[in-house]
């Protein structure tokens, strides 16, 4: 690849300047994600490209697709797509856990239209308000023999659409369930009404750079989750990002288990490998939630000999203690992004498998991938250097004016990753976009807290919404977090603002221990004490729980915990009042407490000790809710 424009030295930090030197345009990157995969099939036309495992205890049984038969399922699917009326405008939404023909269709809503893919998981109201948002009229669905909650939630939102496209499990046999007659809506298996289209080639116009590719949501666990835009120019330039450094050669193979409705999915493991000709092998439905995907991983590892993966924290945890009963030397690399990476989840897994980890750092609304780091170089406390061609700044959080190097602001992006903005509406002329206070003269503020050294390596210090504000002192729950997951038997950790009638709020922290693990809160609650590098950011508390709260994709979810904090505040706070019961709930982004009162509590009493605190607070009566 020597001389080649699109393959410049990326192997070490100071290789970066050199690779800028030469303005993007020049680098001769495909338009669109389909002249993408048009160019993996033209050059390893018989090599494979995905393959599907149908689950964890089926593994041997997988369904392959070469890049040519991959292309031509993407033709097949585009094609139906067309003769159901989508457009270059058109979203087409995808709501269904991994599967063999999920790839395909994925990579066809993108040449035909526009891909919105799903969270299943999420409320069928919030599923109802993003298929509102991207005016999606074509759904493509889990059928009922490939996961029958999505299967309801897709037959209960499918009036009002044209058509919804059904999907087998990975390998289905024999004859498939019967589908419903619904009034007004084309129903069928994807497979079978796609069967008679042209493989050969698509019947429309092609995406340019320009055009969008996917409706990414954003958020999801409160308030209404925001769809992200993103064009084709924003996912091949993040691919080629991630697949311009050397760590996998020509042919590598790399495993994917997260959903195909979370960005990593689809630039980390279905496009960044199309650029190299690289094979990915997919896990089952479940990804990294299926437990026997563990009992089998290491098997899996030596027989497809892969050389890389892509989890997050959590999985890596959970390998650690995994007995290795195979030959794991092809395993080079193990991706690490999402949240921290605890020394001692990192201490473990890579003495365990000799396996390094490696982090990274995205978002959705900078397509995925903004930093990676170098195993032959490894700067510990930071998650990498930025991509190339990605500018990061950091911003005083109040004025925006730039922080020179080392100092800690908002850290910013701009660049040819970064998204157009939310979708906020839909008119004539197609989608309504706003960054919605996030985008400014093309720069992202991401909301997180960070300092960027002069070599361009990102030190991340907590989100600026997660800042825990003591009588008017900012207290960074990153330090916090830090002395906690330096002790030997925490895995994971997490501070939060508990509300407090003197400060307004006083950290407490939560954690979840390694297996065997002999450490109890009071213990955790001495060892920050003595770390943390300041007395008022010393934790008030220490939870142990089994397993902190993440979001579907293994994000920690902050406003979990801090509902918790709040219950337990106003729960110790009405203490004197028999028979008064606390709960705490997340509403659009806000922890709201709710107090249920028995008839014999005097409520203005309880209402005058509720007002010490800056908590919204919803009263009910027993029996009266």
């Amino acid at each position: 690849m020597t001389g080649d424009p699109l393959w410049p030295r990326c192997a070490e930090p100071a290789d970066l300047a050199a690779i800028e030197a030469v303005p993007l345009a020049d680098r001769g990157l495909p338009e669109s994600t389909y002249a993408l995969l048009r160019r993996a099939a033209v050059r390893w036309p018989d090599r494979p490209a995905v393959t599907v495992l149908p689950e964890a205890a089926r593994w041997r049984e997988p369904v392959r697709r070469t890049f040519a038969e991959l292309l031509a399922d993407v033709h097949r699917y585009a094609n139906l797509l067309r003769e159901l009326g989508i457009r270059r405008g058109d979203a087409v939404a995808l709501m269904s856990p991994n599967c063999a023909d999920l790839i395909p269709a994925t990579l066809a809503a993108q040449l035909a239209g526009i891909a919105a893919p799903l969270n299943g998981g999420l409320s069928r109201v919030h599923l109802a308000e993003l298929l509102r948002r991207s005016g999606a009229r074509v759904l493509i669905t889990a059928g009922p023999e490939l996961a029958p909650e999505s299967w309801a939630t897709a037959r209960e939102l499918a009036g009002g659409l044209d058509a919804v496209l059904v999907l087998r499990p990975t390998g289905a046999a024999g004859e498939p369930a019967a589908l419903p007659v619904i009034d007004g809506v084309r129903v069928g298996y994807l497979a079978d009404l796609a069967s008679g289209h042209d493989t050969a080639h698509f019947a429309g116009e092609p995406p340019a750079a320009t055009d969008l590719a996917a409706l990414f949501h954003t958020g999801g666990t409160t308030g209404a989750p925001k769809p992200a835009a993103h064009t084709h120019a924003n996912e091949v330039a993040d691919a080629w990002m991630i697949a311009v450094n050397p760590l996998l050669e020509v042919g590598s193979v790399v495993f994917a288990a997260l959903p195909l409705f979370h960005v990593n999915a689809l630039v980390v493991t279905l496009l960044a490998p199309l650029f190299k000709g690289q094979h990915a092998v997919w896990a089952g439905p479940l990804g990294y939630r299926e437990p026997a995907l563990y009992g089998e991983f290491w098997k899996i590892v030596e027989h497809h000999r892969i050389a890389a993966m892509s989890a997050v924290p959590t999985v890596y945890a959970v390998l650690a203690q995994c007995p290795v009963d195979a030959d794991i030397s092809s395993l080079r690399y193990a991706m690490v992004g999402a949240s921290p990476l605890p020394a001692a989840v990192r201490t473990g897994f890579e003495a365990h498998t000799g396996v390094t980890l490696v982090e990274g750092y995205g978002l959705t609304e900078a397509t995925c991938a903004s930093a990676r780091s170098f195993p032959d170089a490894p700067r510990l406390g930071t998650v990498g250097q930025r991509l190339p061609y990605q500018r990061m700044k950091v911003v005083h959080p109040e004025t925006g004016e730039e922080l020179p190097h080392g100092e800690t602001g908002v850290l910013t992006i701009s660049g040819p990753t970064v998204f157009p903005g939310y979708v906020v509406g839909r008119d004539e002329n197609g989608y309504r976009l706003d960054g919605l206070g996030k985008l400014r003269d093309g720069r992202l503020d991401t909301g997180d807290l960070a300092r960027v050294d002069a070599d361009g390596f990102v030190h991340l210090a907590g989100r600026a919404k997660d800042l825990i504000i003591r009588g008017g002192h900012n207290i960074d729950p990153a330090v916090i977090e830090d002395a906690l997951l330096a002790h030997p038997q925490v895995i994971a950790a997490g501070a939060v603002g508990r509300p407090d009638e003197h400060s307004g709020e006083v950290p407490v922290a939560y954690v979840s221990l390694a297996p065997g693990a002999t450490a109890t809160e009071t213990d955790l609650l001495a060892w920050a004490a003595g770390r943390v590098p300041e007395r008022a950011a010393a934790p008030k508390a220490v939870t142990v729980l089994e397993a902190l709260p993440v979001t579907d994709v293994g994000k920690p979810y902050k406003l979990g915990l801090r509902a918790d904090a709040t219950r337990r505040a106003i729960t110790e706070a009405l203490a004197a009042f028999d028979g008064v019961a606390v709960d705490a709930v997340v509403e659009d982004g806000t922890v709201v407490a709710t107090v249920t009162l028995p008839s014999e509590v005097d409520e203005p009493k309880v209402t005058a000790t509720l007002g010490r605190y800056t908590v919204p607070v919803r009263l009910a009566s027993r029996g009266n809710p």
